[in-house]
């Protein structure tokens, strides 16, 4: 069973938690949250899920619309090709919206997630989507970019580039030119193309890499997801690229942070410098507020993905 923990900082409390039984069913269907209004930044909740014994966190990812990373960074203490029987495992299911314009599609590579902000009528409710994605490997990253769908395609046909069929050929296989719409599709059965030439957001036809760095530079979501994401997009629809390794939010008198590892190279490393001053900038015009700089300190050296409270009002 899954029971909720409203904030992270519930996670210390593991041994004493009273934790309910939940039967995984079918996989769930794209995460949709109400936005009750624009400040509003963070969205979802923790939650622990009891396993069975055959589970794989593979299986728990794509019951929770999550990525294979997402719940291994969550869970270090636990295998997760065999977790076992009754075990605990915390899901990683609340996030801390991108600082990024609410507009169209949101893609944040150091998460490995993207967010889809639907137009909304005058005075209607505002939603955000989110799905866990995949990205460019070392050496084919995928770039951090402004632009635009500008075709929707079901069943593609995958021209894939002379680098691309260089590279199968170097390993003794053979790309042809076109690849026809089939199971042999890496592009799955819907892409969205961007005006960014050579890359698209598409299906797959090997999903169990979602939440991985494993593309040539492409954005691939599961086949359940593109095709939820495909019939809710439309032509023009923006779509902005970053790569956002920490985030911060206000909620509730306190103040959360969400630590990433893939915002730098390919060791995770980048200038944590930043970080703490973004903590000091939201900060400084309170005095109300006090930092838990060791508990900053922590969030930064695991990056474990989750929201954590690491200041409050006193």
């Amino acid at each position: 069973m899954r029971q909720s923990l409203h904030d992270a900082s519930t996670m210390k409390k593991f041994a004493f938690l009273a934790v309910l039984y939940f039967t995984l069913m079918a996989p769930v269907q794209a995460e949709r949250y109400r936005l009750a209004s624009e400040a509003e930044s963070i969205v979802g909740q923790l939650t622990i899920v009891s396993t069975r014994h055959e589970d794989t966190f593979l299986d728990l990812a794509r019951k929770f619309e999550l990525g294979f990373q997402d719940l291994v960074l969550a869970n270090p203490s636990i295998d997760p090709w065999l977790p076992g029987e009754g075990t605990q495992v915390l899901l990683p299911t609340q996030y801390i919206l991108p600082g990024q314009k609410r507009d169209g599609l949101v893609l944040n590579l150091a998460e490995m997630r993207l967010y889809y902000y639907p137009e909304n009528s005058q005075g209607a409710p505002r939603y955000v989507y989110t799905y866990p994605i995949s990205i460019g490997r070392q050496g084919w990253d995928t770039p951090q970019a402004r632009t635009r769908v500008i075709r929707k395609k079901k069943n593609p046909t995958w021209y894939p580039p002379e680098s691309i069929r260089s590279e199968y050929e170097q390993k003794g296989k053979v790309l042809e030119e076109a690849v026809p719409p089939g199971p042999d599709n890496p592009l799955g059965k819907f892409a969205l193309y961007t005006a960014l030439p050579g890359y698209v957001i598409h299906g797959t036809n090997e999903p169990r890499g979602i939440g991985m760095k494993v593309t040539h530079g492409c954005i691939r979501l599961h086949p359940d997801d593109i095709e939820d994401l495909f019939s809710r997009v439309s032509v023009d629809t923006p779509v902005t690229i970053i790569n956002q390794p920490y985030k911060l939010a206000w909620h509730q008198d306190r103040l959360y942070a969400e630590m990433h590892p893939y915002g730098g190279d390919e060791t995770g490393s980048y200038d944590l410098t930043r970080f703490v001053r973004a903590i000091i900038r939201v900060t400084e015009s309170s005095q109300d507020y006090k930092v838990n700089w060791e508990e900053v300190n922590r969030l930064a050296e695991r990056k474990s993905g989750l929201p954590t409270v690491v200041g409050v009002r006193r």
